[in-house]
């Protein structure tokens, strides 16, 4: 969990954007926090220079669609970097780990293929609370976090 506000950092320290393309993979499961992520990730990639027909979306039923999604922005947008953006919160069965461990490993593998990185921005929370907390409540947005990563990525 979290220690500190995800939405800290020193934009100082931000290179200007303006010129790069950023794609966007959203999964439609728990649309309250997924919303949340994106508009953190979208409005810091805006504030940073980033022009926003060069921000792309795409939505996905899930999050372990989320991989095929990124997998095709990656082939078919010209991207210098794409988040991938779900949330998947513990339940009674297995399927946390088994949808957690296959986003993770496919997120992992595209960065090994593509030359272009893969942003992973999946929440993994116990609860549905932890989600509200680390996509804008008092943990700040993870979205933010993983736009500057993105940025900071795209510009090695």
């Amino acid at each position: 969990m979290a220690t500190t506000n995800l939405s800290n950092y020193d934009k100082t320290t931000i290179p200007n954007s303006k010129h790069l393309r950023f794609g966007i993979v959203v999964s439609e499961w728990n649309p309250n926090i997924t919303e949340n992520l994106f508009n953190g990730a979208k409005d810091t990639l805006l504030e940073h220079g980033v022009i926003e027909n060069n921000i792309i979306r795409m939505d996905v039923p899930g999050s372990f669609e989320l991989i095929y999604g990124c997998k095709k922005m990656l082939e078919t947008q010209n991207v210098d970097a794409v988040i991938a953006i779900g949330t998947v919160i513990q339940g009674e069965t297995k399927h946390f780990d088994f949808v957690c461990d296959g986003v993770t490993q496919g997120i992992k593998d595209l960065n090994i293929k593509y030359d272009a990185p893969t942003i992973f921005c999946v929440l993994t929370d116990n609860t549905m609370q932890q989600s509200i907390d680390r996509s804008g409540g008092k943990h700040g947005n993870k979205g933010v976090e993983c736009a500057v990563a993105a940025i900071k990525m795209a510009h090695i």
